[in-house]
């Protein structure tokens, strides 16, 4: 295993934990390395330095603390949407299309889709809307 210190071209930076160098590049070539803050996919290796123990003020504030005022923002709507609706994963498409429909409950979810996929749920009618963060399970 590997662990790598990454930059997005928003210039959000995050770590993430590779099998070897080479699943790193077959990921990032295959675009599934994705910033954990904005879900770019345009993402670079930065400098690293072997471990050793932070400062006391670098532990103070964890490296998941949003910065900005638009992350502070996008934090608290994925809180809010993740305490308000059911995730529903892969399967997003099918059960928005089931509830336009009043096959399933009327409920708030979120979740994944194909742009493709998603493009066909707005010329249907179904309301839907893209979500600023990545999902839990994207995140790196």
């Amino acid at each position: 295993m590997i662990r790598y210190a990454l930059t997005c071209d928003q210039n959000h930076g995050f770590e993430s934990w590779f099998k070897s160098a080479e699943a790193f590049d077959a990921l990032l070539a295959a675009g599934h390395v994705a910033c954990a803050v904005c879900g770019s996919t345009t993402v670079t290796k930065d400098l690293m330095a072997p471990s050793v123990r932070p400062g006391r003020k670098a532990a103070e504030r964890p490296l998941s603390t949003p910065q900005g005022e638009m992350e502070k923002a996008i934090a608290a709507m994925r809180r809010q949407v993740e305490e308000n609706s059911e995730y529903v994963g892969m399967n997003f498409a099918s059960e928005a299309r089931a509830i336009h429909e009043g096959a399933a409950p009327d409920r708030s979810i979120y979740g994944e889709t194909r742009i493709e996929e998603a493009k066909k749920l707005l010329e249907e009618g179904v309301p839907v809307a893209p979500l600023p963060f990545m999902p839990p399970r994207k995140t790196n």
